[in-house]
C-alpha cells in the first residue's frame, strides 16, 4: 500500500501511521496552490518532490506527470534534475501536458528509454513507474492500453500503471498478460480490499489524489454548517491536536 500525501504534514502524518513508502500526487500538490491538476511547473512540481523526500524517512514516488517535456533531450535533463531532489522513484504517463493528446506507442515507449538512461546516468537505483493513460483520458480501449503496457515493459520499466481499471477480471487479464509488478489505483476499485488485489498478483495500491479530496471534504462540511446554521458541531470530529503532533513526531520502525 503506497498512499498519496499532498503536502509535508500529510506525508508525516502517513509515515507517523506506519507506512513504508509515499508517493506524491499531481491532482493534490496542484490543489495546494489552487490550481486543476496539470497545471503546475516543473520548478513548483521538483520544489514540491524536494520537501516530503527531506521531511520524511521513507522512500518517496514522484508523480512526474509527462516528464514536463515533449522533447526527449528536456525530458532526460528534468528527470536528472527530478532524482536530485532525493525522490527514490518515477511515474511517467504517456499523455503530453502542452499538447493534451496521447503519444503513440512507440514515441511513448522511445520516451521512457530515455528516462531510463537518465536513471543509469544518475547511478542511482531509481524506480521507474510506466503509466498508460488511455482509461482516464477518453480513449476506452483496454487492448491498445494493455499493448502499451507490454512495449513499456520492454524499455525497463520496473512497475506498470493503468489508472481507470475498475474491476478485478481487468486487473487479472492485465496482470496474466504482463511480466513485470502492476500498480492499481484504489479509488478506481472501490469495494476492493488491499488481500483481494494481492491475491490476483497485484504488487502496488496507491490513493492518486482521494485521499487529498477525502481531506477537503470534511473542510467543506464544516464551513457549509457555519454558514448555513451558524453551529460548530464539526468540532466534535475534528482530529486532536496532540494525536497529529504524535504522528509528525513519530519515526518509522526500524526493519
Amino acid at each position: 500500500m503506497i498512499p498519496n500525501p499532498w503536502d509535508v504534514g500529510s506525508a508525516r502524518v502517513l509515515q507517523g501511521l506506519g507506512f513504508g513508502a509515499l508517493a506524491t500526487t499531481s491532482s493534490g500538490f496542484a490543489y495546494t496552490l489552487g490550481r486543476a491538476d496539470g497545471a503546475v511547473t516543473l520548478e513548483e512540481k521538483l520544489a514540491h518532490c524536494r520537501e516530503p523526500a527531506a521531511a520524511t524517512d521513507i522512500p518517496l514516488n514522484a508523480d512526474f506527470e509527462n516528464g514536463f517535456s515533449d522533447e526527449n533531450a528536456t525530458l532526460r535533463d528534468n528527470v536528472l534534475r527530478l532524482i536530485e531532489t532525493g525522490i527514490a522513484g518515477l511515474s511517467i504517463e504517456d499523455f503530453s501536458r502542452d499538447k493534451l493528446t496521447i503519444y503513440s506507442k512507440d514515441e511513448a515507449a522511445d520516451r521512457l528509454a530515455v528516462v531510463m538512461e537518465a536513471i543509469q546516468q544518475s547511478g542511482i537505483p531509481v524506480l521507474l513507474t510506466a503509466r498508460a493513460e488511455n482509461l482516464i483520458r477518453g480513449v476506452d480501449d483496454p487492448d491498445d492500453t494493455l499493448e502499451r503496457l507490454q512495449a513499456y515493459s520492454a524499455t525497463g520499466a520496473h512497475v506498470l500503471y493503468s489508472p481507470g481499471l475498475t474491476t478485478l477480471e481487468q486487473i487479472q487479464r492485465f496482470i496474466a498478460a504482463t511480466d513485470k509488478p502492476m500498480n492499481v489505483s484504489a479509488p478506481f476499485v472501490v469495494g476492493a480490499s488491499v488481500p483481494q488485489l494481492a491475491d490476483l498478483g497485484v504488487t502496488r495500491v496507491s490513493t492518486g489524489g482521494a485521499l487529498n479530496w477525502a481531506a477537503v471534504n470534511p473542510l467543506i462540511t464544516a464551513g457549509k454548517e457555519m454558514l448555513e446554521q451558524g453551529s460548530f458541531n464539526w468540532l466534535t470530529v475534528m482530529a486532536k491536536g496532540t494525536q497529529v503532533q504524535a504522528l509528525l513526531k513519530k519515526k518509522p520502525d526500524a526493519p
